[in-house]
């Protein structure tokens, strides 16, 4: 599907092409959630795994963009049944940075004019956080989508900016920080979404299920 946002400039409209990027890791037992896994174990750290992608795509499918799901490892078979409501890539690159920037790449390189990225590890991601990253994206050159962690969850450009994922240690409490100096310093403007929870440890989990009421978890893999 295709959805095109509209700026009015002096003579008219113009059709913008908007992006969706998600960042997936293949569903592969002891490969995911490592670090929930240490609390609750292999297979359960799957089931959760499987669980966050299945509501993350429930909530993209919702947003009128183009999606392209990015793989970490392979394109599953299951993900031809899909291919309607996807097109499907491999992520490529030495790091998360890199893999997001040639991401992003790719898609500016295809005339998308707002693109934005997300991962499968948000369980409070909701469609309105899409929508209005979108809908920042039409007057600012960043929107962020800040995590508790002191990470993001949400990152989007109306430009092409590579340098915000520069020389970011991932994975730690310094990365909105240091991502937030480098757009300081290219003297780009953003804007914040609403701040969510990623779901990396157990205790992650635990806070979202008593939030969520969720007292089990028996979701089948999405693809």
């Amino acid at each position: 599907m295709h959805c095109r946002s509209r700026i009015q400039l002096r003579r008219g409209y113009v059709k913008m092409k908007a992006g969706l990027i998600i960042f997936q890791k293949n569903a592969i037992r002891g490969h995911v959630k490592t670090r929930l896994a240490t609390s609750v174990g292999d297979d359960h750290a799957l089931e959760i795994y499987n669980w966050l992608t299945t509501y993350t795509h429930q909530i993209a499918q919702q947003v009128k963009v183009d999606r392209y799901l990015f793989y970490s490892d392979f394109v599953p078979e299951l993900a031809e049944d899909c291919k309607n409501d996807y097109q499907f890539e491999l992520q490529s690159g030495s790091n998360l940075g890199d893999r997001m920037h040639n991401a992003f790449k790719k898609l500016f390189e295809n005339g998308y004019s707002n693109v934005v990225i997300i991962g499968t590890d948000c369980a409070d991601l909701e469609i309105s956080d899409l929508n209005d990253a979108y809908m920042a994206l039409s007057h600012s050159d960043l929107v962020i989508g800040p995590a508790n962690d002191g990470g993001y969850y949400l990152l989007g450009m109306s430009g092409y900016h590579p340098e915000v994922f520069d020389e970011i240690p991932w994975s730690t409490s310094k990365v909105l920080e240091l991502t937030l100096d480098i757009a300081n310093k290219l003297g780009l403007d953003y804007e914040f979404l609403n701040i969510r929870s990623d779901i990396d440890t157990f205790e992650d989990w635990q806070n979202f299920t008593f939030r969520k009421k969720i007292k089990h978890v028996e979701i089948p893999k999405y693809f």
